[in-house]
């Protein structure tokens, strides 16, 4: 019986060190990248960037699979069920982990039970717009001009940051407006621009080539500070509303049970991808700000949009099939 014992002993430790080594020895083969979004999309492009750096320091390609479809939700499932060893990680908006566990009735995880962050890498904010031809310079006079007279608003879809940062702007302002969803951000900029919807909040540089061109007027940015992309536009919070804050985040996720040693291999080089000046300067364009937050700031992250956009969403009686 005790050379049985020694026996599995030995064998046990031979299991799990060559786990170890195996775990070590990261990555060894392609990593499987799974995107909440459609290819070409922010995020998409986004991912592209970041991975391509990774994937030259860490010597191994990074395949790249687009999965949109139910919130995201595909995507997550397949890095859910794949196995949990880095060799498939997930890119993902914030929402998908923040808005859908209360938009949906159902969905098919646990935020916190299945998944780990390796960190939230970036962070975007939305820019309210209105057609030249409205009658409105500010804020308060959209607000104003919304309890008088009837108007619509549109977004890239139910759940998306535009109709959630819109939302919030109702529910702290008391401006009155109707939804019309459409499919994406660029129906939504055209309806926007010919004066279809009377107001929109949109990333600034999807927005700025058409106030550049006189159709649209840029009136609030979400973020507590200014954007360097559209300095001139002030806060929702500097015109009345303090602590006004609608931004969403862009998050790199593996499955729980993921080797410790994997998760920090991954973060590192992330981050690392991040820091490199033409990646700034790829997101600077765009209006995206790097910010890198390690694991455990990443949870407090992910944690406090939760609460956040529960609160949103069960005030503005927001649902999703």
């Amino acid at each position: 019986m005790l050379r049985i014992a020694l026996g599995m002993t030995f064998v046990l430790t031979a299991m799990l060190g060559g786990a170890d080594v195996r775990a070590q020895d990261y990555p060894n083969r392609p990593i499987r990248v799974f995107v909440t979004s459609t290819a070409g999309g922010p995020l998409d492009v986004f991912t592209r960037l970041v991975t391509s750096k990774m994937s030259e320091e860490m010597r191994q390609p990074f395949v790249v699979e687009d999965r949109a479809g139910a919130g995201g939700d595909l995507a997550v499932l397949a890095v859910k069920e794949a196995p949990a060893d880095g060799y498939t990680i997930l890119f993902s908006i914030d929402t998908t982990f923040t808005v859908n566990p209360s938009l949906f009735d159902r969905i098919p995880f646990d935020p916190e039970r299945d998944f780990v962050p390796i960190s939230v890498l970036a962070k975007f904010g939305q820019v309210l717009g209105v057609p030249i031809d409205l009658p409105v310079k500010s804020l308060s006079d959209l607000k104003d001009l919304s309890l008088h007279k009837d108007f619509n608003y549109g977004s890239a879809g139910i759940g998306s940051p535009s109709h959630l940062s819109f939302s919030y702007l109702q529910a702290v302002t008391g401006l009155r407006a109707t939804h019309v969803p459409y499919r994406g951000n660029p129906p939504t900029l055209l309806a926007l621009s010919s004066g279809d919807i009377q107001a929109a909040m949109v990333i600034s540089t999807s927005l700025l080539p058409f106030a550049k061109e006189g159709k649209v007027r840029m009136l609030a940015y979400s973020d507590l500070v200014r954007s360097d992309v559209i300095p001139d536009v002030p806060t929702v919070a500097e015109q009345g509303y303090k602590d006004f804050q609608a931004i969403f985040g862009y998050a790199l996720l593996v499955a729980r049970g993921t080797p410790q040693n994997v998760i920090d291999s991954l973060q590192s080089s992330a981050n690392r991808a991040l820091m490199s000046a033409d990646v700034r300067d790829k997101l600077k364009s765009v209006d995206t700000i790097p910010i890198a937050l390690p694991p455990a700031e990443s949870v407090a992250w992910l944690r406090s949009q939760r609460k956040k956009w529960t609160s949103v969403v069960h005030k503005m009686n927001i649902h999703a099939e």
